[in-house]
């Protein structure tokens, strides 16, 4: 019998470095299990509603970013390996909600997932959801080491 899968949730308010107006951030470490994604994302959006984040927001947008980000983490990032975690940082401000997802994995180009809209990725098996991450939100980067996605969305 495998030990049950939890969430480990750290919330705290700070003032940002950068804006100097107050936000919130939510840290949650998640372990490399796909049954466990669906219990982060709800996790997420709860607390973004609480926030003053809109419902249109917390219940379409960013839940399914956040779950096709939290999904390619454990499948290609942490590949699967039970021993790897994934960490979820979620920053609450003013105008800006700010989630980053970083995994343990070695990282990897975003530049060179094709675009399945376009002919060359229409047959791709990869590559659907960065591009549904991409409409969803109002801004994405990725580190250099490319193991971490950085996902704005601008409150409505």
């Amino acid at each position: 019998m495998t030990e049950p899968s939890h969430l480990a949730v750290q919330r705290s308010e700070a003032v940002s470095p950068e804006t100097g107006c107050a936000e919130l951030r939510i840290c949650i470490r998640v372990p490399t299990d796909l049954e466990v994604v669906e219990e982060a994302v709800d996790l997420v959006a709860r607390h973004c509603l609480a926030s003053g984040v809109s419902a249109q927001q917390a219940r379409f947008n960013l839940r399914v970013a956040l779950c096709e980000a939290l999904s390619n983490a454990i499948i290609y990032g942490n590949g699967l390996d039970p021993r790897k975690s994934v960490d979820i940082e979620v920053s609450l401000a003013d105008q800006l909600v700010t989630v980053r997802v970083t995994d343990e994995g070695s990282g990897f180009d975003p530049d060179t997932v094709p675009e399945p809209s376009l002919p060359d990725g229409i047959e791709a098996t990869t590559g659907r959801g960065l591009f549904l991450i991409r409409r969803l939100v109002d801004r994405v980067y990725f580190n250099n080491r490319g193991n971490a996605i950085c996902m704005v969305l601008r409150r409505a």
